[in-house]
């Protein structure tokens, strides 16, 4: 599948259907969500409504997350096989990353406030999280810093690999440390699991996050194989206008 995907006009074809499809499907999990979140979701015996703020900022740092690990895991394909659209794929998924995690960290703050009576704790998840969002920042610094593309996309993937040890340590850092962040409620297996009427917005909106980043990655994807085709094309066509002068 993935050098199937190699080849831009296959990709481009896949997008061409994916994309919709994804923009689509973002819109009905989030629309879901949302309505299940706030009409169909108890509050909580402690927090009340502020609860419901949970269902924007887990999925976002979920997604920022995944998208982390899917810019790591391009630029890795781009460093083994040397694939342009891998490095394009991963640099497509890096701004989409860094807002979900900017969404996380500041619902998180909000949260935080009604919860613990603080806006911010200098504790294991609140710092590898903010971690990650440095990490994407620098990602794009690099692209945008170095003229010379091919270098920046290799220094670039070196940042997301390297980088990429962050993730469990934001995933386990609840059981490493003492944190005010409570362990695990979903994808542990001795996890106490949630009720259905929490569960099901909570998956809604991350189902819904991760095809928005989908459809975000995809568009992106479509518009930069449209711009190299448009580069391609402007010698040939000065070139014949010479010609008729």
């Amino acid at each position: 599948m993935i050098s199937f995907l190699a080849n831009p006009l296959r990709f481009k074809k896949f997008a061409n259907v994916a994309a919709p499809i994804f923009g689509l499907l973002a819109l009905f999990l989030i629309g879901s969500g949302l309505y299940f979140g706030l009409y169909n979701s108890p509050e909580d015996q402690l927090q009340g409504h502020s609860v419901r703020i949970m269902y924007v900022h887990v999925p976002a740092v979920w997604t920022g997350m995944a998208a982390y690990a899917g810019m790591a895991f391009a630029s890795l394909l781009a460093y083994i096989w040397r694939h342009p659209l891998s490095d394009e794929l991963a640099r497509a998924l890096a701004l989409p990353g860094a807002a979900f995690t900017a969404l996380g960290l500041i619902t998180g703050a909000l949260w935080g406030k009604t919860s613990w009576g603080t806006y911010w704790q200098w504790d294991g998840r609140m710092t590898s999280t903010l971690i990650l969002l440095f990490l994407f920042i620098g990602y794009m610094a690099v692209w945008a810093g170095i003229d010379d593309k091919r270098r920046a996309a290799r220094i670039a993937g070196l940042v997301a690999m390297v980088g990429s040890i962050n993730l469990p340590i934001i995933k386990f850092s609840v059981d490493w440390w003492n944190t005010l962040h409570q362990t695990s409620s979903v994808s542990m297996p001795d996890a106490p699991g949630l009720p259905g009427s929490i569960l099901l917005p909570l998956m809604l909106m991350t189902f819904g996050y991760t095809f928005f980043l989908g459809w975000l990655v995809l568009s992106k994807m479509l518009n930069k194989i449209a711009s190299a085709k448009t580069r391609r094309k402007r010698p040939a066509a000065a070139t014949t206008t010479l010609e008729k002068l």
